[in-house]
Parts: C-alpha cells; structure tokens; sequence
C-alpha cells in the first residue's frame, strides 16, 4: 500500500472533522491543505478543481477529494480521499442522530450557545475562499461586476434567472468560445 494514499486520507479526514458548514466553508481548508501545506495542487490548478467540482452532481469536498486523489495515486488515492472526507461526517451524524434530539437541543442551554457561537465561524469560513478564490480567479477591477450580478440574480429568486445551473452554462460555453477563438489564433498565426 502506498504511502500516498494514507497522506490522503489523513489530511482529507481532517477536513472532514473540522469544518462545519458545507462545501464552501472548506475551500479554505482545502486550499491550505492541498495547494500550500503538501503541494498537490497549484492555485490554478486548485481553481480549476473547484469548478469542476462544484459543477459535478455530489457533495462538493468529495468531488474534490476524487479529483486530487485520482491525481496523486488514480483509483486507489480517490478512494483514501473519499473515504477520508466522508467518515468524519458519517460518525458525527451517526453520534448526533444516536444522542442529540431537536429537543435536546433546543432545550439545553450550552449546546444552543454552541451552535450559535458555530454559526459567525461558519460565515468567516465561507467568506474567506471568497477572496481567494477571486484573487485565483484574477478578478480586476473590469470583471469584479460579473460575480456580483450572478450573486444578486441568484438571491433575487425569480424564476429561470436564479438558477445557478443556467450560470454554470453560460460560463462553460463562454469558457469554449474563448478557448476556440484563442485556438484558432493561434493556428492561423502558425501557418503564417
């Protein structure tokens, strides 16, 4: 067995363990994990895996996990990854469904005050990959406007234009079409 894929499941097990709140509340983890601690990822590369990830169907960490464990070490290190970001939640949602009832919780004073003192870190967890992943991204001052459009129109609720599925689209085709014009650029310039 490789070394590699105990690496794995040890780092993305502590992701797993200690982030609260969902995919986005764990790009920074991530990102420190996997792009500055161990090097798996550049930052770019690391961007490109979150896109992708996000647009897989899925729990978005997992997707993650596959993607720089299928890197590192193909079928065997995805699956030290996976198993090392899901087991973490499995347990403590086993343990919480096993001890701690909606009533439980609403009536007992410290774990109220635990969950609201959760609830401002979870926030700061989210909104730092925000700024990095802009910073990533290599919004400027000319394109800051685009993700904060997509933002509000996805809150706005209305129909058809709140969907984030529909931005997704937009961006791949976009994406392409950059990619195709860049492409035959470059052809035409070499047959010159």
């Amino acid at each position: 067995m490789k070394l590699i894929n105990f690496k794995l499941f040890y780092s993305f097990f502590k992701i797993g363990a200690f982030t609260f709140g969902g995919g986005w509340a764990m790009i920074s983890l991530l990102e420190k994990e996997i792009v500055n601690q161990h090097h798996w990822l550049s930052e770019e590369e690391f961007l490109d895996q979150l896109s992708i990830s996000q647009s897989l169907p899925g729990i978005m960490a997992v997707n993650v996990a596959i993607g720089v464990g299928y890197k590192l070490n193909k079928i065997p290190g995805s699956i030290f990854a996976a198993l090392g970001t899901i087991i973490p939640s499995f347990v403590i949602i086993l343990a919480i469904a096993m001890f701690l009832t909606p009533d439980t919780i609403k009536h007992s004073p410290t774990l109220t005050a635990i969950f609201k003192g959760i609830r401002p870190a979870v926030v700061a967890l989210i909104l730092a990959p925000v700024f990095t992943t802009a910073k990533s991204a290599k919004i400027n001052k000319k394109t800051f406007l685009i993700p904060i459009a997509i933002a509000v129109l996805i809150w706005s609720g209305l129909p058809i234009i709140s969907s984030p599925i529909l931005f997704i689209c937009i961006g791949a085709a976009y994406g392409g079409f950059i990619h195709y014009h860049n492409f035959n650029k470059i052809k035409k310039e070499e047959h010159k």
